[in-house]
Order: structure tokens, then C-alpha cells, then sequence
């Protein structure tokens, strides 16, 4: 008995510690596993640690190499170089000598080994072959001697030469060598002297030969390409002194046989004149390419480009090498003032260049004629580009083939609009933008329907949203913000005086036009209200709206001056002066009314917001007696030159803002939707 309760006990010890084993392996089994996660991790941060340091090693090292790169501080006066006439006389016809092809060769190998002059242009390089003459010299003859004047730049075509300065020895010349070059360019004194060893031949130029040369050369292309320029209506009204800005500010630019030059479709900024060479000019007729016309050397392309944006409607390809004068859109634009140009609305060969008029622009223009333009890169690559989205459909990027300019296709759905009972917006809409001629307001083209959507052929604002930008640089700088805000008080001005209220004024809302200037787009809110009455609707975004609308209490256009104060408000900081994550917090702190101001926001601005964002609409800046004008007279604005705004004529500091490449580089990327909406057969919009 005592045997089997003794079995029995041991059998239940021996269980537990079979179990506390196993729960002891278990254990050991994730410390292990833990110790090798921590060890690979701790490899992982070695190596981290191994990465930084090395950058932080390049950094040393790039930062020795430019203190040891660093220029040294002139001491002394620059040595004054004396001007020297260029004989108007002389003939340089008898100093050209014929030359073999391997002389030829040789000359140019030298030349181009050479720190000037291999800096020198083609036509330049050619030029100076050319005129080379030789010299034959025997051993012991002196070519250059210390400290004489120079007249003479010499390249060794066989033999070998001795430089020596103040008796010592500095270096051999021999075949392919240049010296002297400086005696080119201006009366130099020699710094060492160059004997020949052996007999040698050199090829050598006198300056005053060279710079005679180069002068005339330069003289007549400059007069060739004022003439070509003359031909060009659009610089018809400029002075020599202007085109010759042009002149000064274009660049020299080749193609190889068959590289395209412009290609059909692409976007145009820049102005080409063909100087050598010739150019075929193609066009897409169904489906294949149809050859237009052939140019040559003085014709020009893309005057047009220079000051409106287009997309080229013909491909231009180099037949054989071509050489062309090109001058940019920016470039340009720094050259001369765009307003005295003289514009002209009919067609160009290639950039179609409608009248900025809707009715003439798009008279023609059917739903079946917008392409989608197409990402040429990343992720999205070969979709087409949607530029925003929203609660009731999206923006979309198109083109046409006959017009020749991008569109911003707003498509919305039909059966959502109607889910959410805004079909009399989206009619007021319409008709709203339809009416409107201001620069400060997205232009509306064309409206389109089938039994899925309502499209709206918008202006299309290539310098993206004022939020994506202010989402990229945190916070704007005060110069910007003004120009932000002068340019929404321009269009608010435009919309009260036809008694149209707003209500949705946010960064989001504003766009930017490759100028930098804003415009203001969705007026899916705005209201057309008589002066004395209230409107009770509760609409707008949350963090923007006036307390007078969140407590119902009736609003009118003193909601749109406190929205204006909300926007310098973000624009300034990076966020608005009401901001929760749940919407009633927002309302909230909105009836609080009370705004903290960052210590580095001026006392100016803060001035301005607070006069807009007072809880009693009547007492708000803007909405009182002297109506808007109060706002552009704030101290705030002191420097905004209002009639320059409204004309156009303000250099935009926004354009900073804007980056360079593809037509949609300035907004955010979205993939492509292929799902269709619900279709709706209700008939609300066969006034649309």
C-alpha cells in the first residue's frame, strides 16, 4: 500500500517536472529567439551606424575639399587691360593656307586639349584653322622671348622646344603643344621663353588677324539673326535694343539627322531660329504622318510658346545636323515685358494659339475630341493624369488635337448628385462660371453630359494647389502670403459686386497658373444674394466657417471676409487658428473666437486677422461702410500695388513655388479610376 502511494506521489512529481522542463525549454527556446532578434538588430543598427558614418566621412571630406577649392581674396587691383582698335582695313584673305585633312586633324586635337580654346564655339574653331600660317625655325631660334611684348599664339606641329623662365628650365614642347594663347586676347607681356631644340613648324595666328576675324563673324550673324528676328510678327513692335536682349539671352543649340525637335502634342516654351541645316515639319492626318513643309536656315518656330502655354501641333525633325539660336519661356520673360508684345490669335504652324475668349476657344469643341494626357513616368506610368478628387467625382487632365492646350475635366457623378440633392448647385454653378471674366477666377470653357456624368471643360492651372505647396514648405513666407491674399481679395471683390457670396475659401481651393498667380476654383458653395438679405444654409469646411453660420444665426458676404482671415491665418503658420480632429471641438473653439498668434507672426498680420475674424459680421474689415476697400487699405498691404495686381504686371514670388517638368509635376499623384458610375435617367440636367 505504502509502495503504491509512494509510485503514485513520484509519478506526480516526476509530471511536474517534466512540465516545468518543458515550460523551461519554452522559455529558453524565446529567450534564444530573442537574443538572435536583438542580434540582428543590433547588425542592423552597426550597419546603420556604419552608413551614417560613412556620409558624415563624405561630408568631411567634401567639406576639406571645398575649403581646399575655396578662391583666394584678391589683394591687389586687377591688372587694366588697355582697349585696342581693330583695323577696319585689313585683309585677311591672304593669310588663309590650305591645309590636309590630317593638318586639319591635328590642329583640332591640339586646340581641343587646350583650356581656352577649347571653349571656343564650332563656327569659332573652324574659323582659326583657317587662318593659321606656318612657321619653320631652326635649332636655337628664339620664337618667344621674356618679358617682350605678344602678338602671337603658336601650336607645334613638329619638333620640340625648350621653355625656360629667368634661366631655369620649366618644360618641353613638342607635336600638338599650344603656347601663347594669351597673346590672342590682349598685349601681353611674355612670361618665359620658347627655343627650339629641333628644327620645328608651327602653326601660328597674330591677334590682331584673330580678333578681326571675330569681329566680322560676330557682326554678321548678330545682324542675320536681328533680321530673322524682325520677320517674327509677334517682336514687330520691339526696338533694336530690345531684340537685341533676345539675341543676347539665346543659346546656340544642335540636333543630329533625324533627332526630333519638337514633337507633336508635347507642351511649347521655346522659340527656335534655324541657322544651319534643315528642318521637316510633320502632322499626324489619320493615323500617319503627313509632311507639311521643309525649313531652313532663318526660319523660326514657337514664337508663341514664348508667352502662352500651348502644345505643339506638328513634329519638327532634323534632316541631317541642324544648328538653331533658342531662347526659353523663363529666359524670355526676364528679357522683355510680355505686355508690349503684340499678340496674335490666329493659328501658328506649330502652336495653336486660340483666342483666350471661351466662345471662340471651344465653339467646336465636342466631348469625343478630350485625350487623356498619359504619365510618361513612375508608378502610374502610361495611365492617364488625375489631378484632384472630390466627394462627387474627379479632375482629370485632357487635351485635344485641334486645340492645342490642356483642359482640367471636372467629372462628376449624376446619381450622386442627385443622393445628395445638389442639383441646383451644380445647375448655379454652371451658370455662374459660365458669366465670369476675372483672372483671379478659374475660367469655365464648355459643359458636357452623357447617362453617367456632368464633365466641366475647366482652365487648366498648371502651378497645382496652394495647399500641396503649403503641405511641402510648412509654412509660407509673409511676401507670399500677401500676394496669396491680394489675389483671393481681387476675386472676392469681382464676386460681391455681382452679389455672389463664396463660402468655400481654403487652400485647396486655390490654384496657381504657370505665372504664380492664383485663382480661385469649385464654386460648388458659392450663392447669389441680394445686399440686406441672410441665408441659412450650413455649408462649407469646417476649420473656414464663420460662428454667425455654425450657430444658424443667418449669414451673408461677412462670412467669406472672416474665411479670408482663417486663410492668412494658415498660410502664415501652417495651420488654421481653429483646428481639432473632431469637427464639434473645431465649432467649438470657432464660437471661443479666441486665436493664439505665434511669436514670429508680425503685429501687422495679426492686426488683419483679427479685424476679419471678428464674431459680429457687421464689425468685420471688409464688411463695413467703405465695403473691400478697407481690406486693401490695411497696413498689411502697404506694399501691394493694386492696379499692377489686377493688371498682371507683379512679378508672382509664388513662382518659386512651382517645379519644372511634366505638365502634371505640381500635383499629387492618384491611380487611375476604371469603375463607372451608377447611371441616372432623371432628367435634372437637360438644361446643362
Amino acid at each position: 500500500m505504502i509502495s503504491s502511494c509512494l509510485r503514485t506521489s513520484m509519478e506526480v512529481t516526476l509530471k511536474e517536472l517534466r512540465q516545468k522542463l518543458e515550460k523551461q525549454c519554452q522559455l529558453n527556446r524565446e529567450l534564444q529567439n530573442e537574443k538572435e532578434d536583438l542580434e540582428t538588430r543590433l547588425k542592423e543598427k552597426e550597419k546603420l551606424v556604419e552608413e551614417l558614418q560613412s556620409r558624415l566621412d563624405g561630408l568631411d571630406q567634401l567639406s576639406q575639399r571645398y575649403s581646399n577649392d575655396r578662391v583666394e581674396v584678391r589683394q591687389s587691383r586687377a591688372a587694366v587691360m588697355a582697349p585696342e582698335p581693330i583695323p577696319d582695313d585689313m585683309d585677311i584673305s591672304t593669310t588663309r593656307v590650305k591645309k590636309t585633312a590630317s593638318e586639319r586633324a591635328q590642329i583640332m586635337k591640339a586646340m581641343q586639349k587646350n583650356d581656352f580654346l577649347s571653349r571656343l564655339d564650332e563656327e569659332q574653331i573652324n574659323m582659326m584653322v583657317e587662318l593659321l600660317t606656318t612657321l619653320d625655325r631652326c635649332p636655337g631660334d628664339e620664337i618667344i622671348k621674356e618679358g617682350t611684348e605678344g602678338d602671337s599664339l603658336y601650336i607645334v606641329a613638329a619638333g620640340e622646344l625648350r621653355v625656360t623662365q629667368a634661366g631655369r628650365i620649366l618644360r618641353t614642347l613638342t607635336s600638338g603643344d599650344v603656347f601663347g594663347e594669351l597673346a590672342i586676347l590682349y598685349n601681353c607681356k611674355r612670361t618665359a621663353t620658347v627655343k627650339a631644340v629641333t628644327a620645328v613648324k608651327l602653326w601660328c595666328i597674330e591677334r590682331q588677324i584673330y580678333r578681326s576675324i571675330m569681329a566680322i563673324k560676330s557682326k554678321k550673324k548678330r545682324e542675320q539673326l536681328m533680321g530673322f528676328l524682325k520677320t517674327a510678327r509677334t517682336f514687330k513692335s520691339l526696338r533694336d535694343g530690345q531684340l537685341s536682349s533676345i539675341i543676347d539671352s539665346m543659346e546656340e543649340v544642335k540636333f543630329q539627322e533625324n533627332e526630333v525637335i519638337v514633337r507633336e502634342g508635347a507642351e511649347g516654351d521655346t522659340f527656335y531660329i534655324i541657322l544651319k541645316g534643315e528642318v521637316e515639319v510633320t502632322k499626324k492626318v489619320n493615323g500617319q504622318q503627313k509632311i507639311i513643309r521643309k525649313m531652313k536656315q532663318g526660319d523660326h518656330f514657337g514664337e508663341l510658346a514664348l508667352i502662352r502655354e500651348n502644345l505643339r501641333t506638328a513634329t519638327c525633325t532634323a534632316l541631317g545636323s541642324v544648328t538653331c539660336f533658342a531662347i526659353d519661356k523663363e529666359a524670355f520673360e526676364e528679357t522683355i515685358p510680355i505686355e508690349i508684345l503684340e499678340l496674335h490669335d490666329d493659328p501658328d504652324l506649330l502652336e495653336n494659339t486660340q483666342t483666350s475668349k471661351k466662345q471662340s476657344l471651344v465653339s467646336s469643341l465636342q466631348l469625343s475630341d478630350l485625350i487623356p494626357v498619359l504619365y510618361q513616368e513612375g508608378r502610374y506610368q502610361g495611365s492617364p493624369v488625375t489631378l484632384g478628387l472630390g466627394g462627387f467625382g474627379r479632375v482629370e487632365l485632357v487635351t485635344t488635337l485641334y486645340h492645342g492646350k490642356y483642359f482640367a475635366l471636372k467629372k462628376i457623378s449624376k446619381k450622386l448628385i442627385v443622393e445628395k440633392r445638389q442639383e441646383e448647385h451644380v445647375l448655379f454653378e454652371k451658370k455662374l462660371l459660365l458669366d465670369i471674366e476675372c483672372d483671379f477666377i478659374v475660367r469655365l470653357h464648355d459643359t458636357f453630359k452623357d447617362s453617367r456624368y456632368i464633365y466641366m471643360v475647366m482652365e487648366f492651372c498648371s502651378g497645382g494647389e496652394i495647399w500641396t505647396k503649403l503641405k511641402e514648405v510648412r509654412r509660407f513666407e509673409e511676401n507670399i502670403t500677401v500676394f496669396v491674399a491680394a489675389c483671393v481679395v481681387e476675386a472676392y471683390s469681382y464676386l460681391h459686386k455681382k452679389d455672389i457670396m463664396y463660402r468655400d475659401l481654403k487652400p485647396e481651393n486655390l490654384m496657381l497658373d504657370s505665372r504664380g498667380y492664383i485663382k480661385l476654383v469649385d464654386f460648388g458653395f458659392a450663392k447669389k444674394l441680394q445686399r440686406g438679405q441672410k441665408t441659412y444654409s450650413f455649408c462649407g469646411t469646417p476649420e473656414y466657417m464663420a460662428p454667425e453660420i455654425i450657430q444658424n444665426q443667418g449669414h451673408d458676404f461677412g462670412a467669406d471676409f472672416w474665411s479670408l482671415g482663417v486663410l492668412v491665418y494658415e498660410l502664415l503658420v501652417g495651420s488654421p487658428p481653429f483646428s481639432s480632429s473632431e469637427p464639434q471641438s473645431i465649432y467649438a473653439k470657432i464660437l471661443d473666437g479666441v486665436i493664439k498668434y505665434p511669436p514670429y507672426m508680425g503685429e501687422a498680420a495679426r492686426s488683419l486677422i483679427s479685424k476679419l475674424c471678428r464674431p459680429r459680421p457687421g464689425q468685420r474689415l471688409g464688411n463695413t461702410k467703405n465695403g473691400i476697400k478697407d481690406v486693401r487699405n490695411h497696413r498689411w498691404f502697404n506694399n501691394m500695388n493694386w492696379h499692377k495686381l489686377r493688371m498682371k504686371q507683379i512679378s508672382a514670388p509664388t513662382v518659386k513655388l512651382i517645379r519644372k517638368g511634366p505638365c502634371y509635376i505640381n500635383f499629387d499623384r492618384f491611380p487611375f479610376d476604371k469603375s463607372l458610375a451608377e447611371e441616372d435617367l432623371s432628367g435634372w440636367d437637360r438644361d446643362f
